[in-house]
């Protein structure tokens, strides 16, 4: 009983994504999403509940790597997630994230930007048939908290 309570407690904390259409999206949300998908290919649409909040999320595939942006009501751009191809990043960013990832094997590499500004790299690592996430500043540095 007390791992459907943590369940419960996980979902309603980090929220349930909804795959959504495009036409399901506030008017002000779909110009953002319009301008931020320009020269991409859009995998698909998505309505969620961080912190009690409302946003939206456009899934994005522009040059050949996944781009992620979160969207609020209002149309205000919130979130960026890029793809970042694990030998592009700055050597400092990847030992970081290697070191974070130990003995797990580092996958996919994405950059975090929040209002225009880089504020972490988020790394998807895998060990032992596992999945799990490390991020690293964006000098390298470890995060006092996750982004």
């Amino acid at each position: 009983m007390a791992g459907i309570c943590v369940l419960l407690f996980t979902s309603a904390a980090f929220g349930a994504e909804k795959q959504i259409k495009k036409s399901d999206l506030p008017p002000a949300v779909q110009k953002t999403a319009d301008e931020q998908s320009a020269g991409a290919t859009v995998r698909g649409y998505a309505k969620d509940k961080e912190n009690g909040k409302i946003e939206y999320e456009v899934q994005l595939i522009l040059d050949g790597h996944s781009k992620d942006v979160t969207i609020d009501p209002s149309g205000k751009l919130l979130e960026v997630e890029e793809e970042v191809a694990l030998d592009a990043l700055p050597a400092n960013v990847r030992e970081g994230l290697e070191k974070k990832a130990g003995k797990g094997k580092l996958g996919k590499v994405e950059s975090i930007t929040k209002q225009g500004i880089l504020v972490a790299y988020e790394g998807h690592v895998v060990m032992s048939g596992k999945k799990s996430e490390v991020q690293v500043g964006p000098t390298g540095q470890t995060l006092d908290h996750e982004e």
